[in-house]
């Protein structure tokens, strides 16, 4: 699995012009799901997405996870982070995983993001033409990939 994490002041997702997910201060995080991904890739990535120490203490050090922010989450599927650029100008997608195996794994990673946060997260939904809002807080940006262990 790979993730780009943004940390934001809010974000949305829109799907045919009507908002479906919506967050205030928190977590926007984009993932894209490979066919070599297993349940410790899900069960490793939550973990390190909700303890990761991103958000700022009372002396504005970034010592604070998601989870001791008391943020939100909103969680986006997004295929095109497998893409490969080794050839020509058109990105290959041989990589990302089709919907029949990424769909179970996309509703296993919210269930285990929620049990790790402890509250509901906000979602896109998955392989509708979605439009993403937000406001980056930092900005920080993160990128992890499950595979690397970093």
């Amino acid at each position: 699995m790979r993730v780009v994490i943004q940390r934001v002041s809010h974000a949305s997702v829109t799907v045919d012009e009507i908002v479906i997910g919506n967050i205030e201060s928190g977590l926007l995080i984009l993932l894209g799901i490979e066919y070599a991904d297993t349940q410790e890739d899900i069960e490793w990535l939550s973990n390190k997405i909700c303890n990761l120490r991103i958000f700022y203490d009372e002396n504005r050090v970034m010592n604070f996870s998601v989870k001791e922010a008391d943020g939100n989450i909103l969680l986006v599927s997004q295929f095109t982070l497998h893409a490969s650029t080794k050839k020509g100008n058109r990105p290959s997608y041989i990589k990302a995983a089709k919907p029949e195996f990424a769909i179970p794994m996309y509703e296993k990673i919210i269930v285990q993001l929620q049990n790790d946060l402890g509250k509901k997260i906000e979602t896109g939904k998955f392989g509708a033409d979605m439009k993403v809002e937000l406001l980056n807080d930092g900005p920080v940006t993160i990128c992890i990939d499950s595979k690397n262990r970093e």
